[in-house]
């Protein structure tokens, strides 16, 4: 292949991936028929996800000097890399349901945060991880859960006492009498 056409190519892969991208999966569709592939690739395409077939070394010196260089080790054989708008979480966990359903597809390895998950458990311990918004989440439960226990315990005394005087008016009202507490 002569150098102006591997040139472009990384040119290519470096347009077509975006800078920003950080954080990406590493598969192999070799042995997958082209109906499973092109339904696989329009489901992931619906959420965001996009698969690019690459050259392993072209993919090597276009990653260099940014976050997916640490995929450099799982890039060997056929491969193809996955990434979307949506958290490596989300494409990992829909990655391994279609492992599950197609046969041939071999999860190789992804990086998050310059951490490399390799092979097949290495994508489906990071398809477990939360996503950045699901950690959020959790965070903000935590701390706001003992500030509303808080809350409860000093409304509940006021509450208690409100439906006492509640009960008294509302007997008043209907011209019963009140029994004195002693």
């Amino acid at each position: 292949m002569s150098r102006p056409t591997k040139e472009f190519m990384m040119r290519d892969y470096s347009e077509r991936i975006g800078a920003d991208t950080n954080e990406a999966l590493v598969v192999s569709i070799r042995g997958v028929d082209a109906q499973t592939n092109n339904r696989m690739r329009n489901e992931l395409r619906k959420d965001g996800i996009r698969v690019t077939v690459i050259r392993n070394g072209l993919a090597k010196l276009s990653f260099k000097d940014t976050p997916l260089a640490g995929l450099s080790p799982v890039l060997d054989g056929p491969s193809a890399l996955v990434y979307g708008e949506q958290s490596v979480v989300n494409v990992a966990r829909e990655l391994v349901k279609w492992a599950q359903e197609v046969q041939n597809l071999e999860l190789k390895g992804a990086i998050l945060d310059g951490m490399l998950f390799e092979g097949k458990a290495g994508v489906e311990r990071l398809s477990k991880f939360p996503t950045r918004e699901e950690a959020v989440a959790k965070n903000v439960t935590v701390v706001l859960t003992p500030g509303r226990k808080l809350m409860g315990a000093v409304q509940a005394p006021g509450a208690n006492l409100l439906a006492v005087v509640k009960a008294i008016q509302e007997k008043l009202e209907k011209g019963e009498a009140i029994a004195a507490v002693s």
